[in-house]
């Protein structure tokens, strides 16, 4: 489930695209080309409530039973960094900001990502201080 993105509207990721031509694609289920591509949809996909997505995004090594549902409101995602390291392997460091209990936040990670089978997976990620 999750909330609607309407197929004009701007991209939740933050890349100035059209949702339906963006993260709308790897939403509907095409793979992600890049690990920040999927990054960037998964970070789409919080915007969105999309956690059947994000689960299906996340290695089968790491992924969680289910997720928490805690309102937060994700006002920005900023990508810093995406190293690739041969075919299948990935870094993307990120800042995303957030809205939670009344506080704002900032998340600064650098996630790790596979590819298998021709589609990237979310592995896990170094939270900076």
């Amino acid at each position: 489930m999750g909330k609607a993105a309407v197929a004009g509207d701007a991209c939740p990721c933050g890349s100035g695209r059209p949702y339906a031509r963006c993260c709308g694609r790897w939403h509907a289920g095409e793979p992600a080309p890049t690990a920040e591509a999927l990054m960037r949809s998964r970070y789409a996909a919080y915007v969105l409530a999309r956690h059947d997505y994000l689960l299906a995004t996340w290695h089968a090594s790491t992924r969680p039973p289910a997720l928490d549902d805690a309102p937060t409101r994700w006002l920005g995602l900023e990508v810093k960094r995406h190293e690739q390291h041969g075919d299948d392997s990935a870094i993307v460091e990120f800042v995303a900001r957030y809205r939670a209990d009344g506080r704002g936040h900032r998340l600064h990670e650098t996630s790790r990502f596979v590819r298998e089978d021709g589609r990237w997976y979310y592995v896990d990620g170094d939270i900076a201080g």
